[in-house]
Parts: C-alpha cells; sequence; structure tokens
C-alpha cells in the first residue's frame, strides 16, 4: 500500500518532499492509517484534531489519543473543542454542516498561520462513492456524480486510491491502534445507511462494485470537464452583469434545447435546484413579476432578463433627514453629495439624471429622502400635470428590481426629486432663483 500511496502523491499533488502538510486526524482508522503512511513515506506532517464536544468523555478520549499519536510519530499538534451543539442551534443548522463549518474553518486558520502546504484529510474510495450515492438521491446533476475530488483548494485527500478493507488490512499489519466513533455504527445519517446497507448489497451483487463505481466516476470526472466547458460557453452568451445585478437573456435561453438543463447549470451555483427550475422554465412566458427564491439569492423574471441578485441583509432606510447646509447622505448603495451655490451670470443648469439644481429658496428643510411608495405623486419637469410616481417608473422601463431601489427626496410632503431619475416642476431653477441646492448622486 505504501507504493501506491506515494504514487497517488505523485499523481494528484504537487507538494514537495520538503514541505509540510496539515493532517486532520480524528483518531479512527482512516485518519491514523493516512498519519502511518506520510511518516513511513518520509513526508513532513503536522497534526489537527477537532473535539466537537458531542460523544461527552469519549470525545476527550479521542483528543487524548490524537496528542499521544503525535508525540509518537514527534510531529506539532493542534487542537480545539468546539461547542458544536450550541453553534448549530445558533446557525440553524445542522449538527453535520455546524461541524463541517468549523473544522474546515479552522485548519485553514491553521494553514495560514503556520505556513502548512495544504491539509490532507482522510477520504477514501468508499466515501467517495458513498457521495455518488447521496448525490444521485439529491439530484445534484453530473457535478455531483464525480465523487470526491483528490484536491479542492488548500483540501488535499491523499488515501482515495484505496478503500476501507485495505485500511483494516494495513492497520492490522502495521498494529496500528485507533478510535472507533460510535456514531459511525447508527443508521441516523443517509451516508451511513448507504455505507451499512447499499454498499454491502451491491458488493454481494457483484464484487468489487465499489472499485467499478469508482472507475464510472473517473470516466464521469473527464465527461464532466467537457460538458461543463460547453455550458461555460453557452452562460456567457446569455449572460451579462449590470448595477451587482446577474441577467440572463430570456429571448436567447428559450432557444437552447433541453431549456431547463442549461438553466439548472447558470442557476445551480446559487443554490436553485432542478424542482424550481422546472417552475422558472414555465414563468419564461409569463408576465414580469414573477420571483424564485434560494438561501442566498433571489431571481425575478423581468421582461426581457431573468433578473438575479444576492440577498443581503434588509437595509432600514426608513426616513433620512437632509439639514440645511448638509454636505453629504448615504443610503442603500447611494451617496448623494449636496451643496448651495449662488446663482450668478456663469451658472449653468447641468442636464444630468443623477443630478437636482432646484431652488433654495422653495425647499423647507429638513428635506427627507425615502424609498417611493405607492401613491407616490409628483409633478416631472417639462409636464403641466402630475403623474403617479408607479406609472412614471414603468415609462422609465426599469426592472422590478430597479423600481424596488428607486427612492424619492421630499420637501414637505412634495416629491422634489425621484432620486436619479427627474426633478418636480415647481422645485427647477427660474429666473428668479437666487440661491440653488445642488445635490449629485454616485454609486
Amino acid at each position: 500500500m505504501l507504493q501506491q500511496f506515494t504514487d497517488h502523491i505523485k499523481k494528484e499533488f504537487s507538494f514537495k518532499k520538503n514541505e509540510t502538510i496539515l493532517l486532520a486526524i480524528s483518531g479512527g482508522l482512516d485518519s491514523v492509517v493516512m498519519c502511518d503512511l506520510f511518516h513511513q513515506a518520509g513526508l513532513q506532517f503536522a497534526i489537527a484534531h477537532c473535539n466537537f464536544q458531542l460523544r461527552g468523555e469519549e470525545s476527550d478520549e479521542d483528543e487524548n489519543f490524537v496528542e499521544a499519536l503525535a508525540e509518537k510519530y514527534d510531529v506539532a499538534f493542534h487542537s480545539v473543542s468546539f461547542d458544536t451543539a450550541a453553534y448549530a442551534k445558533k446557525k440553524k443548522m445542522s449538527i453535520q454542516e455546524a461541524a463541517r463549518g468549523l473544522r474546515y474553518s479552522w485548519f485553514e486558520e491553521l494553514r495560514a498561520q503556520y505556513n502548512y502546504s495544504a491539509i490532507a484529510v482522510a477520504h477514501h474510495r468508499d466515501d467517495s462513492v458513498e457521495t455518488f450515492f447521496i448525490n444521485l438521491l439529491r439530484g445534484t446533476g453530473i457535478r455531483g456524480l464525480h465523487g470526491i475530488l483528490p484536491q479542492q483548494g488548500n483540501i488535499i485527500r491523499p488515501l482515495l486510491f484505496t478503500g476501507r478493507k485495505e485500511l483494516e488490512a494495513y492497520s492490522k499489519k502495521r498494529k496500528l491502534k485507533f478510535r472507533e466513533d460510535s456514531s459511525n455504527e447508527s443508521d441516523k445519517y443517509l451516508r451511513n445507511r448507504i455505507r451499512h446497507h447499499l454498499i454491502p448489497m451491491l458488493e454481494e451483487l457483484r464484487p468489487g462494485a465499489a472499485q467499478q463505481i469508482d472507475l464510472t466516476m473517473e470516466h464521469l470526472r473527464s465527461v464532466e470537464a467537457i460538458y461543463l466547458d460547453a455550458i461555460e460557453q453557452k452562460r456567457r452568451s446569455v449572460m451579462e452583469k449590470e448595477n451587482g445585478l446577474i441577467k440572463f437573456s430570456i429571448k436567447k435561453i428559450k432557444k437552447f434545447v433541453p431549456v431547463h438543463v442549461y438553466l439548472f447549470e447558470f442557476l445551480s451555483p446559487f443554490g436553485f435546484n432542478m424542482e424550481t427550475v422546472r417552475e422558472i422554465e414555465s414563468a419564461l412566458d409569463s408576465i414580469s413579476g414573477k420571483q424564485f427564491v434560494t438561501k442566498t439569492h433571489r431571481l425575478i423574471k423581468d421582461r426581457d432578463f431573468l433578473l438575479l441578485e444576492e440577498i443581503k441583509k434588509e437595509q432600514k432606510t426608513g426616513l433620512l433627514k437632509v439639514k440645511a447646509g448638509q454636505k453629504k447622505l448615504i443610503f442603500a448603495d447611494h451617496e448623494i453629495l449636496m451643496r448651495t451655490i449662488l446663482k450668478d451670470k456663469k451658472f449653468k443648469l447641468l442636464l444630468s439624471k443623477n443630478i437636482a439644481q432646484l431652488d433654495h429658496a422653495k425647499l423647507k428643510f429638513p428635506l427627507v429622502c425615502r424609498t417611493w411608495q405607492k401613491g407616490d405623486v409628483f409633478l416631472p419637469i417639462g409636464m403641466k400635470g402630475k403623474k403617479k410616481l408607479s406609472d412614471f417608473l414603468t415609462d422609465q422601463k426599469l426592472s422590478v428590481i430597479e423600481k424596488e431601489n428607486s427612492f424619492v427626496l421630499l420637501s414637505g410632503k412634495d416629491i422634489v426629486w425621484v432620486v436619479g431619475y427627474r426633478i418636480d416642476e415647481r422645485y427647477k431653477v427660474t429666473d428668479f432663483t437666487r440661491k440653488i441646492f445642488f445635490a449629485e448622486l454616485s454609486k
């Protein structure tokens, strides 16, 4: 096995023999064998262990065992304890998700602090096969069928060349001691049910099934590379970015066959599953305004585009007051710079949507800035009658998101400026104006 291990290292990873790798060691069979293989191969390594405080004394005994292992190999030892249950409750996630997030974040901190070349985890071939079936059941598409990759960023997996039985045989031959995690025997988790029931059944139907599935996953990784390259070319042809939004051309997407497959590949990185993608496909010919939401993003069907934006923590703009003489106003992702100037012969009106030049004498301070509301009306400059702001924004051909993010500046109850679009006729600069309120919008 040692020769297979060193061959796998040379094939998959680029680190040199004198570079130090941080090994994530739980104390179980897999990680203990990985540790011994690194030692036997003469590679430089340090050990890191997480105590998740989920199994009482058993967790503490695991930590003591791994510390003794570090002493045995005379390498640096790092340990940390997490109140995983409390963290999971606070973040509203499963214990598994919480533990994964905590450990990988801590591993990366150690790697950066001590300049370790990579972080090695002890996933092996059987783990990868289990992941294949988990993703198959979840409907993750071709991306989920490649199993566990040998390297992802700073994470490497030096044991993917072998399986559990081979690790057990190596451990027995080397007389290695390790800790048994009692939770591995439980069928509470999907992975364990696949491990305890599905894989043995497949091996019974066809001995060596896990190895054959592993070969299939290797083939799928090659197919995936070709597939994703084609998807990327299509994605670039229909996607553009504008003012923090990602826009997908509906007209171009509808030419793709099958539409739902392309949509899934474009949108799944943002948390959209196939069920939701089917709903989005059905909405392509519907009226504007329909929305689809994941934990991180929102997709809106507009006239000509699917608009995708990241969901940010709600910014309660409320009513922002502008005092006389105030120089700056910051709200949402915008900034308004303000000043008061005297009108003289050199003065020229600037024709820009982002600039408001208003008759200072007609304004009642403090002014108020807020998001527009249904029922708002104003008198757009150049017009004789009032207009509903909702109709005005529609006339500007704004998207649903752009409408949502539209603000108004008020003097008393009057809208004097639809920020970034139009001032009110009643507050424009005239021949009788002596002092000018000058405001400029920047994003």
